[in-house]
């Protein structure tokens, strides 16, 4: 009886784990066959196979310049988080300030609570009194300083976990501490940089609400806006150009994620061992 009920259990298990896994990979397979459909439908099926769907995203007259778009403001934006949150995280982890873990906490916690939606209007208002409104910096300094407290948490742990023997040794030898940061701390954290580049890219990569508000000339509108604009004028999707340009505009992360993770490996905490 025991071996039945444990059979059963198992065969249970097994059902809930097949039926979780098909739902998350249920859209991935439509996102893979729908742009190679000639009738593409809200269903997975076998497509008719076709590259006219390629062909009209690719006659859309802002399409390929919009993820050119989302490659400087999401690349810009992984570069600022990446280096001002270094810098942040080495200050915090090697400067013993009173107050310095509850400020850390304070910031990522205000970070959470107060989101883009109930700080857009004070953040619009900024923007356009420093001219940066419709314009690819100041969308890059918008979307970094909402990442930036998350960003230094994590690398503070990174800091944190380096050993500090070989930044005395460099100090000895007269090292000042940017050097010691760029040629000892930096090689050590590369994971941690690696993997807070490719958190930055992927939340602004795939960020909606400042891009739609900041942004005005179609010129400079990222991928993630010009999805909006891939539906009829009474609001239905057209699904043979939102599925081609969805998978192509997905190409892009998930190559430098699996370049990143290749390289590297993922890990959000830890340096080296003492």
């Amino acid at each position: 009886m025991t071996h039945v009920r444990h059979a059963l259990g198992r065969l249970a298990a097994t059902a809930f784990l097949a039926v979780v896994l098909a739902f998350f990979t249920l859209p991935m397979l439509w996102l893979a066959t729908a742009p190679f459909d000639a009738n593409p439908r809200i269903s997975v099926s076998l497509p008719e196979f076709t590259l006219a769907n390629f062909a009209a995203i690719l006659e859309h007259p802002y399409a390929l310049a919009s993820i050119g778009n989302s490659l400087i403001q999401a690349g810009g934006a992984a570069v600022t988080v990446v280096v001002l949150a270094a810098l942040a995280a080495y200050a915090l982890s090697r400067v013993r300030v009173p107050g310095r873990d509850a400020l850390l906490y304070l910031l990522l916690l205000l970070s959470s609570v107060v989101t883009g939606t109930a700080a857009m209007v004070p953040i619009f208002e900024l923007a356009s009194r420093l001219g940066l409104v419709d314009t690819h910096l100041g969308l890059v300094l918008v979307v970094s300083g909402g990442l930036l407290p998350a960003a230094i948490f994590i690398l503070k742990d990174f800091m944190d976990e380096t050993p500090t023997s070989y930044e005395e040794s460099a100090r000895v030898f007269g090292a000042s501490p940017l050097q010691i940061l760029g040629h000892i701390v930096v090689p050590l954290i590369r994971p941690g940089l690696a993997t807070i580049a490719v958190w930055a890219m992927a939340s602004v990569w795939g960020g909606f609400l400042f891009q739609f508000i900041l942004l005005r000339d179609p010129g400079k509108t990222p991928g993630s806006v010009i999805i909006y604009t891939l539906y009829t004028e009474g609001g239905q999707p057209r699904l043979d150009l939102l599925s081609s340009f969805s998978l192509l505009y997905s190409l892009p992360v998930v190559a430098m994620y699996l370049l990143v993770s290749h390289r590297y490996g993922f890990r959000f905490h830890g340096g080296i061992k003492r």
